[in-house]
């Protein structure tokens, strides 16, 4: 396994060492100097973030990985997907307590970068029951008038 980076809310296994510092020399200045500023101004607007680089949340992570190794979101028997991305079932959004105690699944990266963020913009899950109604609550179809 590799050094690992933090994604978001989730702990992704990273490329070795070597990869990383070949990856390193092929950027350009420009490209190292946006990635910087980026870096620093996530990290001041949400200072959680920090919390991903500990050697707690690794560990954390890697065990979720290591106990529910397949995409809760993709996988089925007939087609099992690896999951590399540990992540907060319900967004933490800085509450260091869910952060820490909050339910976390195992998700492979396009379901988590995709179909996860995609829902945590929007605020409810899509798809329909046999009904045709819709399964979230709160969708805006389900919301009291």
């Amino acid at each position: 396994m590799g050094i690992g980076v933090p994604i978001g809310l989730t702990w992704l296994a990273g490329p070795t060492l070597a990869e990383a510092q070949e990856g390193a020399m092929n950027k350009t200045a420009a490209d190292r100097a946006r990635v910087s500023f980026h870096d620093a101004r996530r990290t001041t607007d949400q200072p959680w973030r920090h919390w991903y680089w500990t050697a707690r949340w690794r560990r954390i992570a890697q065990a979720q990985l290591r106990d529910h190794p397949l995409c809760a979101m993709c996988s089925t028997d007939e087609r099992p997907v690896a999951a590399t991305v540990c992540d907060h079932v319900v967004p933490h959004r800085g509450d260091e307590h869910l952060f820490w105690e909050g339910e976390l699944q195992s998700l492979c990266k396009p379901c988590h970068d995709g179909t996860k963020q995609a829902q945590e913009r929007r605020g409810y899950v899509t798809g329909v029951t046999l009904d045709g109604r819709p399964r979230d609550p709160r969708h805006p179809w389900n919301r009291p008038t």
